[in-house]
């Protein structure tokens, strides 16, 4: 076997998503050993030193770095990923692009679409790779949902609908900003729960289904004021605890999107369901590795929703894992993310979604933010040209 060729990761930020990206990394030559490239946890970067290198030491990272400065400035790292929190990201990525490196963000590419526009200027003009961790895609049964629509079966599309539904924060005594709850603070998430959550919804919509073209939307934050976790003081929230929206895709299409943070008893229920002409297919996060798929072709007397189990060798992603009838978990979708990324390396071809296509998801969050606001019906403006 052909010696592998090393991509020597940096890693900025140590939350959740440092430890889903880390995983990811630590897995893909157990179970994608064809690859040409491997990655190589050269070094992390968290500002608290004593942490990142707690971090370092139970992930696998070479060395730590507590200024991302730093870390970029290194020979040694071909790739840097970042898993900061959203106000960040612009000039983290476009100092990496500037440094030539690789560059793996978190979603939502930025906090609106001035920033990210400057992200993708930024990797165009030094041609960098690219890509944004919208994981759901890759989860196997909503990869085989965008293959079953792209193959005609379901017909015209007439809906999509989609939910992403939390209760974390109904207690007003949850603060915002700080480490844990930044998400709460508008200057570092940008938004609320559509640049959160439904930011998720809309990439795997316009993946699926194609380009969102208008936007009508209301949000609602129903805490107004948050004590602040780092200054201690009460001021005034500015995110979305609630979004809902309807819109219009390319092929005709309706939309019908929800997300809230007051949704007693979910954690994190997100559905989609697809309605054709035809056929329609319904997904839910609680029991990923099953389809649903209903097909009106079927004889009447056997006709209903049938439940597809994805874990066949001939479904997406599986022949990587067990044996069929075993499931895989929430963390393969960074897995694959990790595999394809390095798989495009070695194509030359673009590892989807680029910042490019999360810039079109930007587009949309914002169309929805401005709705909300102006009470009227917005053009998003999308260009959509993802397969």
């Amino acid at each position: 076997m052909a010696a592998k060729k090393e991509i020597r990761i940096g890693l900025i930020g140590t939350g959740f998503m440092g430890r889903t990206h880390s995983n990811g990394y630590n897995r893909v030559p157990n179970f994608f050993p064809d690859l040409a490239y491997t990655p190589v946890l050269k070094a992390v970067c968290s500002r608290n030193a004593e942490k990142v290198q707690a971090f370092a030491d139970q992930w696998g990272y070479e060395s730590i770095e507590t200024d991302w400065k730093a870390l970029i400035a290194r020979d040694d790292i071909d790739a840097v990923d970042i898993c900061t929190p959203n106000d960040t990201h612009a000039e983290i990525a476009i100092a990496a692009a500037a440094a030539g490196k690789m560059i793996l963000c978190e979603k939502p590419l930025a906090r609106n679409l001035e920033e990210g526009q400057k992200m993708v200027d930024a990797v165009n003009k030094a041609g960098v790779a690219n890509t944004v961790w919208y994981n759901y895609r890759r989860l196997p049964a909503v990869t085989l949902a965008k293959q079953i629509v792209a193959s005609g079966k379901l017909g015209r599309i007439f809906h999509y609908r989609a939910n992403f539904l939390q209760d974390w924060t109904i207690n007003a005594d949850v603060p915002q900003g700080g480490t844990g709850t930044w998400r709460m603070d508008v200057e570092a998430a940008g938004s609320g729960v559509t640049g959160d959550l439904l930011a998720h919804c809309i990439d795997t919509a316009m993946w699926i289904n194609g380009g969102i073209t208008d936007v009508s939307a209301v949000t609602e934050t129903f805490v107004k004021e948050r004590m602040h976790a780092v200054t201690g003081k009460m001021q005034p929230v500015g995110i979305d605890d609630a979004c809902i929206f309807h819109c219009h895709f390319e092929n005709g299409s309706l939309g019908l999107f929800e997300s809230t943070r007051y949704a007693r008893g979910h954690k994190a229920l997100y559905t989609l369901e697809i309605n054709g002409e035809n056929a329609s297919i319904r997904w839910d996060l609680h029991d990923l590795n099953r389809l649903e798929y209903f097909d009106h072709s079927d004889e009447s007397v056997v006709r209903g929703w049938r439940s597809i189990h994805v874990t066949d060798g001939d479904q997406p992603y599986m022949d990587k894992w067990w044996v069929p009838g075993l499931g895989i978990g929430y963390e393969h979708g960074f897995i694959h993310q990790v595999a394809d990324f390095l798989k495009s390396l070695e194509t030359g071809e673009p590892c989807s979604p680029t910042f490019k296509d999360a810039l079109e998801t930007q587009k949309v969050c914002e169309a929805v933010i401005n709705s909300a606001k102006a009470r009227s019906w917005q053009d998003t403006g999308v260009e959509w040209t993802e397969k």
